[in-house]
């Protein structure tokens, strides 16, 4: 079966959110387009984490190397939550990231998983066979509000407890350094 990629380019909607409560929430991407389409993909809080902090990363190194304007920063003005409903397309196994120089944008990949391990030269291929991906090609700009957003989804989980740093649960948590009585 020959792979999908659903391709974004510039999409006016490109964003990282969650469905569910803090401690029981499902993270996704998600990428709109003007004619109405709407991809969601399903991801791990962590790897959101590791997308924001490596475009942030690669944001700078190309305002540091290149004739590129990139703003060294952005507030969130997407506020609003994923566009609904949000039906999971599939489940993101891999990511890959790249700087097109000739469009001067960032690429995003996340590549589904699949039955066979991901080999790193499928990810931002073009190639007919693999696993279905989720493409999207977006500007410095909303890069960097991507981030600013990303980064503020990630910090709205549940509070971190002042003696252990584990998450607390709203009635609280066993916590290993009031020796495993509730917090």
């Amino acid at each position: 079966m020959p792979r999908q990629v659903f391709l974004f380019d510039r999409p006016s909607r490109f964003v990282a959110g969650t469905v569910g409560q803090p401690g029981d929430r499902t993270f996704y991407l998600q990428a709109s387009d003007e004619a109405g389409r709407t991809i969601s993909v399903a991801l791990e809080k962590s790897q959101v984490q590791v997308l924001a902090d490596r475009m942030s990363e690669l944001l700078d190194e190309v305002a540091n190397r290149a004739t590129v304007v990139v703003p060294p920063d952005a507030d969130v003005d997407d506020l609003e939550p994923l566009t609904a409903p949000v039906d999971e397309e599939f489940r993101v196994a891999a990511m890959g990231l790249a700087w097109d120089g000739e469009a001067d944008a960032v690429v995003v990949e996340a590549v589904a998983a699949g039955e066979e391990p991901i080999e790193e030269d499928a990810i931002l291929s073009d190639s007919d066979e693999g696993p279905d991906a989720l493409r999207v090609t977006i500007t410095p700009v909303a890069a960097r509000a991507f981030v600013a957003r990303a980064r503020r989804v990630i910090a709205a989980g549940r509070p971190a407890c002042p003696l252990c740093s584990m998450p607390l649960d709203p009635a609280g948590h066993v916590c290993p350094r009031q020796n495993g009585y509730r917090r």
